[in-house]
């Protein structure tokens, strides 16, 4: 095992380019080459796919290879090509792997969207001003009605038995498309706080930081048997459960359906997983379940790490008591991606409560609101110095302006403190952004939908603590004139918001209220709101 301070005073681009990529970042490489063609030897193993009906699949990296190509050829037939976005409303099936490794093969970008997503939420990320101008969709059977509700929407194609008919009529051969480090190959939005959610354009850059990530925070092994259960229509899943699984030859798992306690266990004694990464919750359910279930995985993880929102002291402790296993938080954002990790493979003393030491490449501060740095042990916002910080990869967001970055650092928006000894902990959010059950939601999208509701005059939506699922969306609204704030209209909103735009963004609690704690100016006080709601 590496030493941590060794290992970021020893960091190197240069060595870590020539260690991980086929390709070179300034004279051209391929995402999917990454990721795919160059393993495609020996009957290696891309994927192992469950399904929620008990199916099963085994997918090679030499298949994977083959229907990218064909996926690439039939993109290039409808003149898709370099710099064009191809969205994915996918669940977690094989042809999502096709779509993605297919869209990089031909040189353009993948935009993952969360299945969950109705038809509101759809439409902000990929038709409206500053979504990605998506040239096609790909979805299932099961999400295709929802793009009927997105007016200006792009082409649909839906994967299934003409999908696979279609892939087979096309040629099983395609060079990839050779890019630089700068250009796009993934589109994310973020959650979203005052206003729409931002689109991202992951540079093919950040296959570095992800590949350090997995190597020395998650500590990926050859003979791992590996499971990030994120879904892949965010970061976490996108990043850490697709690529950086493949970017490494290593198998990565699937299982279409979610998070449950009982097929989380089937999966991983079936599987025999010794590496998993999920969010909080996922380990709080599993430890709600109670010892003796726990007991058939007992001893049979080698590894453990949590991503999406702080992870609670006495979980870490259960997973040594119970699991016989070692869980590393680690932190992240869209924007910049993993950056502060207790990482497994580079030794450091893990401190209780503590997010962790920088990734080796990120040089990370603490600021007041003048972007001067704070003394140890005082509150201030992380902030990342982007001329210190190599790995640092975010070049502002797709056509909307980037407040965040002020002169030399981009500003994270999350309050942290930093310890004598450099370790960063965990204070609170700095914007509105409400975490849940792992899941980043940006009140927003929820306010956007809420108000599509005609009794609806005002809302603003927050974040409420929960035990379990950290936070719950909850919603504060003023009503029109006139209209009785009933349990069956409070049922009406919730189904409106599940329906258009997500299933686990909707409002769990409702509030009716004669007004809203406002500024001077006008501005909805949610800190009020948030204080008043614990």
């Amino acid at each position: 095992m590496r030493d941590y301070l060794e290992a970021v005073q020893n960091f190197s681009v240069t060595e870590l380019e020539e260690s991980v990529l086929y390709g070179s970042l300034s004279t051209g490489l391929n995402a999917c080459t990454e990721c795919c063609d160059r393993w495609a030897v020996d009957g290696a193993i891309a994927l192992e796919w469950y399904g929620t009906s008990g199916a099963r699949k085994t997918v090679s990296f030499s298949q994977m290879c083959d229907d990218s190509a064909r996926f690439a050829n039939y993109l290039r037939s409808h003149g898709i090509g370099a710099g064009d976005v191809v969205a994915g409303l996918l669940p977690r099936i094989p042809d999502l792997f096709t779509v993605v490794l297919g869209t990089w093969r031909v040189g353009a970008i993948y935009q993952p969207l969360f299945t969950a997503f109705g038809p509101a939420a759809v439409e902000s990320r990929v038709t409206a001003q500053g979504g990605s101008q998506a040239k096609l969709i790909i979805t299932d059977a099961s999400n295709r009605p929802k793009l009927d509700e997105v007016p200006n929407g792009p082409p649909t194609l839906v994967v299934g038995e003409t999908f696979a008919k279609m892939l087979a009529e096309q040629a099983a051969e395609f060079v990839p498309v050779a890019l630089k480090g700068t250009d796009p190959f993934i589109m994310l939005f973020t959650s979203g706080t005052t206003g729409k959610p931002k689109g991202v354009r992951y540079p093919l850059s950040l296959l570095l930081p992800v590949a350090s990530y997995m190597r020395d925070a998650v500590d990926l092994q050859k003979q791992d048997a590996y499971w990030n259960v994120a879904d892949p229509g965010w970061a976490y899943g996108m990043l850490y459960a697709v690529l950086g699984p493949l970017l490494l030859g290593h198998t990565t798992t699937f299982y279409e359906g979610g998070f449950t306690v009982d097929s989380t266990l089937r999966i991983m004694q079936d599987r025999k997983i010794t590496n998993l990464a999920a969010a909080p919750t996922a380990y709080r359910m599993l430890m709600a379940a109670g010892d003796d279930v726990m007991a058939p995985i007992a001893h049979q993880l080698r590894v453990a790490s949590s991503a999406g929102e702080p992870l609670n002291p006495e979980v870490i402790r259960w997973a040594e008591r119970v699991l016989h296993c070692p869980l590393c938080d680690h932190y992240g954002q869209t924007e910049v991606a993993m950056m502060i990790n207790n990482h497994h493979a580079l030794a450091h003393a893990i401190k209780p409560g503590a997010a962790g030491l920088p990734m080796p490449g990120l040089s990370l501060a603490i600021l007041n609101d003048d972007l001067a740095e704070q003394v140890a042990n005082t509150p201030g916002v992380l902030a990342v110095n982007i001329a210190q910080s190599p790995l640092y990869t975010f070049t502002g967001y797709w056509q909307a302006q980037s407040p965040n970055v002020r002169g030399n650092w981009y500003i994270t928006g999350d309050t942290m403190m930093r310890d004598e000894d450099g370790y960063f902990f965990f204070v609170g959010r700095n914007d509105d952004i409400i975490t849940s059950a792992g899941y980043r939601i940006g009140p927003f999208d929820v306010e956007s939908v809420v108000m599509e509701h005609p009794a609806v005059a005002e809302v603003a939506v927050i974040g409420k603590p929960d035990p379990v699922r950290t936070e719950i969306v909850k919603a504060v609204i003023v009503l029109k004139a006139g209209v009785d704030g009933t349990e069956d209209l409070k049922a009406e909103i919730q189904q409106l918001v599940r329906q258009r735009l997500s299933t686990h963004a909707y409002p769990r609690e409702i509030d009716f209220v004669m007004s809203l704690p406002k500024t001077p100016s006008g501005k909805i006080q949610r800190f009020i709101l948030r204080a008043n709601a614990q």
